[in-house]
């Protein structure tokens, strides 16, 4: 029995696995792009999930898909979403093309598991296409972008999620050493006297600008490109889709998306990336300072300052103790 079957493309034809999900236009973008090794992040493959999820249901509702198709396609990106077919997206992480070849492999993905959920054979294209029903009215140049966004805001959950942890746990540091009284330092020199709680203080609310300044940045990732398609002027995506999708994807992640007012725009600048990411900058550099303090602090036990303990223990929250 054999163990491939056979695809074609533009290009020619060639051998894919018998079980794989993936196709001919995936197995290309793995030969083109051999660059690090390294998967696609799970959460950018949930993602494209929520974007076929979505994309389906908007072009149903615009009447340019049928129900059964559209059905088998949202089953499958369900599946997605789920992380039960992680495995059968294995194009670099690292690509050319601007994202085409992780949008091919999630569309062909998504294909042959449809057709699977229909009755029938993976890669019979006829039943369920990965590029006329799956990617239908949409571009890697909007689909990718607004993978990126949600990648970005569920990652941000977490974060935020762990940060609020830290600064509550400082804010409780600086009422218990608020009688400890210690020595200041400029440049590794006695300076003046301070208490520990104010330091701790200081660290909370640097922390706090970093928690608000990562919330503002993440308000300009609502604004989606959905229907856009190559360039912004939304060539073959109907209107009636264009309205629907957004809300869709906001249905099924929780987020507010909306359709961004200049679609052109929305398609060829990259300032909300560069927003999250100098905010997270931010917080790193300021994470790197405290925790050079704590380091210095903690110095010892007997030639350095000993001002503090860092038990190694606790691996949940963090512990300081003054000596």
């Amino acid at each position: 029995m054999a163990q491939y079957r056979i695809e074609r493309d533009l290009l020619g034809e060639k051998k894919v696995p018998k079980a794989a999900y993936y196709g001919i236009q995936t197995m290309r973008a793995v030969e083109n792009f051999p660059i690090t090794g390294y998967p696609p992040h799970p959460e950018l493959i949930k993602a494209f999930g929520f974007i076929k999820k979505a994309a389906a249901l908007a072009n149903l509702e615009a009447g340019t898909l049928t129900k059964e198709i559209a059905e088998s396609i949202v089953k499958a990106s369900d599946e997605v979403i789920a992380g039960k077919l992680n495995d059968s997206f294995i194009v670099d992480a690292i690509q050319g093309g601007a994202g085409t070849s992780f949008n091919m492999n999630a569309n062909e993905v998504i294909a042959n598991r449809a057709i699977e959920l229909l009755g029938g054979e993976k890669g019979a294209y006829i039943r369920v296409s990965p590029n006329t029903h799956v990617n239908m009215a949409q571009s890697t140049n909007d689909t990718f972008p607004t993978a990126i966004r949600i990648a970005c805001l569920r990652l941000a959950d977490s974060l935020l999620e762990e940060l609020n942890l830290l600064i509550e746990a400082l804010k409780d540091k600086e009422h218990e050493f608020d009688s400890v009284l210690k020595m200041g330092r400029t440049h590794l020199q006695d300076a003046v006297p301070i208490k520990l709680g104010q330091e701790f203080g200081a660290y909370q609310r640097v922390l706090t600008r970093d928690l608000t300044r990562i919330k503002r940045s993440l308000q300009h990732l609502y604004a989606i490109n959905m229907g856009a398609t190559a360039i912004g002027t939304g060539l073959n995506a109907r209107i009636d889709y264009i309205k629907k999708v957004s809300y869709h994807l906001a249905k099924s992640t929780g987020y507010p998306f909306k359709t961004a007012e200049d679609l052109i725009d929305a398609t060829q600048n990259t300032d909300a990336y560069t927003e999250i990411s100098s905010a997270l900058k931010i917080l790193a550099v300021n994470l790197s300072k405290m925790s050079n303090d704590l380091r210095l602090m903690s110095s010892g036990p007997r030639t350095g300052f000993h001002e503090i303990n860092l038990p190694p223990s606790n691996l949940v929250h963090p512990l300081c103790r003054v000596k």
